[in-house]
């Protein structure tokens, strides 16, 4: 299985306001198979040696990058953190901090220094859902499926999960007819059902809690607006997925679900289109670096969205004008970067996505708060 930590927008903001002379990005590519750690860890270490290079070409005081280097091999060196991990893995090292996160992307290796780190592949993460769990929801049965986009799908085990509704509500039989206040009937079978959903929803709080990965519905009616109605989890999807889950493998949970995934991304990406279209004839929208530099900068960025392939090194000033550089080296960073890290800090929703999604097919595309 996939041993993920993926980012949630608060972690990459925290990453964004690390500045210090020497900060060192590195993306390396991994797999969940331990036998394959090996290759990966001499691909971060010479990564690093490539990284810890610049820094002494850029005369970093050698202090700084000893801490790093000691960082960085400590963690090529351990025997246990290898034995578990993704598709990729993202490294971030000050001197006084290593924070890695195990990715279900697929990223091409690379390392960036600067005086801040290199977080623009991270936003694929939080744009694109790249996990999901499943609620399958029947009378007599109920089981959460994780999903990857790259790995099986599993059952996943949930302290306190009720195994059906019947043993739930403490009856041989939800169909019970002996009066109870408002608990007979078909009306009754309502209320035991909604005691199911309740019991269901607070075992999910403490594997949930905290998370941003989608919960999507495999549940028929009525089973599936009950749930609905008791749900405390923001992120549960609209969409369900139809027919009886038990009749569906966790296969065949993990196919439909994905369907679903694609689909939201798919729509918001057509949304956001035409709401690019509408507010270009209103004049609040750019594909221009140097011009969404500076509305970035003056929190004027609604929405963005950002080619995560593409590296445009230089620098943007505290007023938002772009210096751009020839190539990348310790004294400069990723210009459209720099931009989505002050549109996110800005409150703008900002999407990494590929080039053909990006409107204008550029580096970027800004949907604007105001005419700017």
């Amino acid at each position: 299985m996939l041993h993920v930590d993926i980012p949630s927008r608060s972690d990459i903001e925290r990453l964004i306001k690390v500045r210090t002379p020497a900060c060192v990005s590195i993306y390396v590519g991994t797999s969940p198979i331990t036998q394959d750690a090996q290759k990966s860890r001499i691909e971060l270490n010479n990564l690093a040696r490539t990284g810890l290079e610049q820094l002494r070409t850029k005369t970093t005081d050698k202090r700084v990058v000893a801490a790093i280097e000691e960082a960085i091999d400590d963690l090529v060196d351990d025997d246990d953190f290898w034995r578990f991990q993704a598709n990729s893995l993202a490294v971030f090292a000050t001197p006084d901090s290593t924070q890695t996160f195990r990715l279900p992307n697929r990223f091409e290796p690379m390392v960036e220094v600067s005086d801040r780190f290199y977080i623009k592949p991270l936003l694929r993460c939080i744009t694109v859902p790249q996990t999901a769990f499943v609620l399958a929801l029947a009378q007599g049965s109920v089981r959460l499926v994780e999903v990857s986009s790259e790995m099986p799908a599993f059952a996943v085990k949930v302290d306190g999960m009720p195994t059906d509704v019947a043993s739930a509500v403490g009856k041989t039989s939800i169909l019970d007819r002996s009066p109870s206040g408002r608990v007979q009937g078909s009306e009754g079978q309502k209320v035991r059902l909604r005691q199911y959903a309740r019991q269901i929803d607070n075992a999910l709080r403490d594997l949930l809690g905290g998370r941003e990965t989608p919960l999507i519905l495999a549940a028929t009616a009525p089973l599936d607006s009950i749930f609905r109605s008791v749900n405390t989890y923001p992120h549960l999807v609209k969409e369900s997925i139809s027919g009886n889950p038990e009749a569906q493998s966790n296969a065949e949970l993990a196919q439909a679900s994905r369907r679903i995934l694609d689909g939201l991304l798919r729509t918001e990406i057509q949304e956001l289109r035409g709401l690019f279209e509408t507010r270009a004839a209103q004049g609040r929208t750019t594909t221009d670096i140097a011009h969404a530099a500076r509305a970035a900068t003056c929190g004027a960025v609604a929405v963005l969205l950002v080619d995560i392939d593409e590296m445009v090194p230089g620098q943007v000033d505290d007023e938002g004008r772009v210096e751009f550089s020839d190539e990348a080296s310790a004294k400069c960073y990723g210009v459209v970067d720099e931009i989505a890290a002050r549109a996110m800090l800005s409150g703008a929703r900002v999407l990494g996505v590929r080039r053909a999604d990006v409107p204008g097919e550029g580096s970027l595309a800004a949907i604007l708060r105001y005419a700017f």
